[in-house]
């Protein structure tokens, strides 16, 4: 385990030991409150791993290099980015994910352009959003949203 998660770790468990000492009862509640969205989360969470897990065995190393790693260019970063536009996974699933590609060979400018796009763009939500914002504008916003996604994708490439 890493120094950061230990870190983090112990940060909560302090919070919430200074959260009980304060309101138990209102610290019981968020307690039962954050199962509860944990429980709802779940089946989602496990759906993930398994197509992280069957994604990771199946594709072997090498092509996730090729497709999306560094020497792929811009058009490696603009397949991912279209596929994270397309998919309808939760963002926090979305990080262990990146971490599997980048430990695969995936360029981080690719996983940036994946993680970007996967929570500004919603290709699967585009119906519901014509509908309470019109056509013009749900496109509008999805189009402009793309183009931030590759652009941040990319400023994140040459930061990192």
């Amino acid at each position: 385990m890493s120094t950061t998660t230990v870190f983090i770790n112990i940060l909560a468990l302090v919070a919430l030991f200074i959260a009980f000492i304060k309101d138990r009862k209102k610290t019981k509640q968020s307690l039962i409150i954050a199962l509860k969205s944990f429980i709802k989360i779940l089946p989602a969470l496990l759906l993930v791993i398994v197509f992280i897990g069957l994604f990771m065995g199946f594709v072997p190393r090498d092509q996730i290099s090729r497709i999306i790693g560094n020497q792929a260019g811009f058009w490696g970063i603009f397949i991912i980015a279209l596929f994270g536009a397309i998919s309808h996974i939760p963002s926090l699933i979305s990080f262990p994910l990146g971490a599997s590609l980048i430990e695969s060979g995936a360029s981080l400018t690719a996983v940036a352009a994946f993680i970007t796009t996967l929570t500004m763009i919603g290709i699967i939500t585009l119906p519901v959003e014509i509908k309470e914002l019109g056509k013009k504008m749900a496109l509008l916003r999805n189009g402009l949203s793309f183009l931030i996604a590759i652009t941040i994708a990319f400023i994140m490439g040459a930061i990192l």
